[in-house]
């Protein structure tokens, strides 16, 4: 079971289960009823896309990280493919079930996304965008294809940040770039401005935001700022590991500002056991 739980990153989907919640909010189509069951689905997506990834990346990993389940032996490769499209599978299932035809108007796409990351992009320059689209897309599974309008800038916020995250992980083995370092810095700062901007319906759901905004940028601008003074490796694992478990209290910065208190606060609850977990398996 250990190994499985390596496989998908199991704790690191506590980052995830804020996107639809985002979404949601960003829309106006709370989740309620089986609506309720879309931060599910958007687990089982994510984890579909941490098999596949293990997948793909096999001969990468048997010289890069050879801990991992599938060089080590632990899974098989096969084993790990038929695991992500299981998952695969429960998360569009799941989709269906909670939103019907509106929500799988959106998981279906975010699944392809998810395939095409993992086994076409993630290794060009385009591998970050690719990312990015998948969480935007997850996003917009909380607010369903005929309310995704209203969410978009939602998840052009949650894409920025995406992007930057993914741009710096490609240097957790050999270090990045200063050039690099700095502009996923300025996305942060982009990401939790535009976290706190639109309309709100009340002073303090705007308050709610902009405090959740400030714990995004400090906490993920701190390890980015490291990185860029120090390039190495080291730096650029501990930023990236930021920006994933930062990804929590930027979804709570956009549910609090369009009006989901409540939803914005059992978000950030996530981030204290993600972070614990985090320690056991790493998310990335």
């Amino acid at each position: 079971m250990r190994a499985y739980v390596e496989l998908v990153r199991a704790p690191a989907a506590l980052t995830v289960l804020g996107d639809t919640v985002a979404g949601a909010a960003a829309s106006g189509n709370p989740l309620r009823g089986r609506r309720a069951l879309l931060p599910l689905a958007s687990v089982a997506l994510y984890w579909s896309g941490m098999a596949l990834n293990d997948w793909a990346d096999r001969d990468l990993d048997a010289v890069e990280r050879p801990e991992r389940p599938v060089p080590s032996g632990r899974i098989s490769p096969n084993r790990a493919l038929a695991v992500a499209a299981g998952l695969s599978a429960t998360g569009l299932g799941i989709a269906a079930w909670a939103g019907g035809r509106d929500s799988l108007r959106v998981a279906v796409p975010l699944a392809l996304a998810v395939w095409s990351y993992d086994t076409v992009l993630k290794s060009t320059p385009a591998g970050p965008v690719g990312m990015a689209a998948c969480r935007a897309l997850d996003v917009l599974l909380g607010a369903g294809a005929l309310d995704a309008r209203r969410a978009l800038p939602a998840a052009a916020a949650v894409a920025g940040h995406t992007l930057g995250v993914t741009a710096l992980s490609r240097g957790e083995v050999h270090g990045t770039s200063a050039p690099v370092a700095r502009a996923v810095l300025g996305g942060t700062a982009l990401s939790a401005f535009a976290a706190v901007v639109g309309p709100s319906a009340c002073w303090r759901h705007r308050l709610a935001g902009l405090v959740a905004a400030t714990g995004y940028a400090a906490t993920v601008g701190r390890a980015q700022l490291d990185a860029l003074r120090t390039p190495d490796a080291a730096s650029v694992r501990t930023a990236t590991k930021a920006g994933i478990h930062g990804m929590v209290p930027l979804q709570s910065a956009l549910a609090a500002r369009a009006g989901s208190v409540v939803g914005a606060a059992a978000v950030a609850l996530a981030l204290p056991l993600a972070r614990r977990l985090g320690r056991k398996v790493s998310p990335t």
